[in-house]
């Protein structure tokens, strides 16, 4: 068994690295990692029912969806996440006691009661710091967790505030916790890198037999590979949505504009335009030109652009109509 602390902080990486090592290194595995500001959203999830896109596009946050189910969470740089790669043996898939321990163990000695409750969280005094998923594959368990240490939770709550009112679907979607920072519950200041290495410690005298591990060049290069091809693309983070029914409305000096899309895989089947504007021409047209379009801004902007919109709705723009899409 090997122990890995990631040196890099991008979330494309180093959720690339948790499928790298469950697939293809070939031995047991504990990964710490920690991520600049990102969106990591479960497997079976409506990539942008889930996150607040005006903040997240503003912010320039990135949006990663991961292998394992389970809800959408918030990383930041005082967030800490690990993952155990283990072989299955006679662990459940429904059981999240085993890999969650060491870290509740290293929170009691620093005083903190750290709990787990219901099926998956970790929490101090009835508040969620910790949410945690788990894959079963050909023999093999991947059991990861966030830890809220000294996160901005002010901006965690911003990126993934939604107004449920723009979607309709049949997809999981994240039941929102009270959330707290395990450095709120510190008796004494401990910094982030100190508790790492407790960490760290606790998993080396429950796994003796561990090994400190540092990724190879070669390593590296595949799972930048895999990065760049999966987890760094629309069509992974978003296009593996499920189909999803969305609605919006924009106000501008022409009128009132109401759109309802059909989208499917990630990409608009249907647009349905309303509205009391004035037109030239039929918007039957203008719908009829997104049939097969990305639900994402750069393929929508580039659309809207090449059309000429003064004819179906008057004096508007492309930067007035691209919010009606998300």
């Amino acid at each position: 068994m090997i122990s890995i602390v990631s040196k890099s902080h991008f979330a494309p990486f180093n959720i690339a690295t948790e499928e790298y090592i469950l697939r293809h290194l070939g031995q047991e595995a504990f990964l710490l990692y920690i991520n600049e500001p990102s969106i990591i959203v479960g497997m079976h999830q409506n990539s942008i029912a889930e996150i607040n896109y005006e903040w997240v596009r503003e912010h320039n946050i990135p949006v990663v969806r991961r292998l394992t189910g389970g809800g959408t969470v918030f990383h930041d740089l005082g967030n800490l996440n690990f993952c155990f790669i283990m072989t299955a043996k006679e662990d459940s898939p429904w059981n999240f006691e085993r890999y969650t321990a060491p870290i509740l163990e290293v929170l009691r000695e620093l005083g903190v009661d750290a709990r787990l409750q219901g099926r998956n969280d970790l929490t101090i005094d009835g508040l969620k710091f910790s949410g945690n998923a788990k894959l079963v594959e050909r023999g093999k368990i991947l059991q990861h967790g966030t830890i809220l240490y000294s996160s901005r939770l002010v901006d965690l709550s911003a990126a993934l505030k939604v107004n449920p009112l723009k979607f309709s679907d049949k997809a999981v979607k994240s039941i929102r916790a009270r959330v707290t920072n395990v450095t709120d519950h510190l008796k004494e200041a401990v910094p982030l890198e100190e508790f790492i290495v407790k960490v760290t410690a606790r998993i080396h005298i429950d796994y003796p037999e561990i090994e400190d591990y540092e990724l190879t060049d070669e390593d590296i290069k595949e799972i930048q590979k895999l990065c760049d091809e999966k987890y760094s693309t629309w069509d992974w983070n978003f296009g593996k949505s499920p189909k999803y029914n969305f609605s919006n409305v924009v106000r501008t000096a022409s009128g009132t504009i109401e759109a309802y899309l059909d989208v499917q895989a990630g990409r608009i089947e249907t647009v349905k335009i309303y509205g009391d504007f004035f037109s030239n021409r039929s918007p039957h047209e203008f719908e009829a030109e997104f049939a097969g379009v990305e639900h994402q801004e750069q393929a929508i902007r580039a659309k809207l652009e090449e059309l000429p919109l003064s004819d179906y709705f008057g004096l508007v723009s492309a930067a007035e109509l691209l919010p009606l899409f998300f």
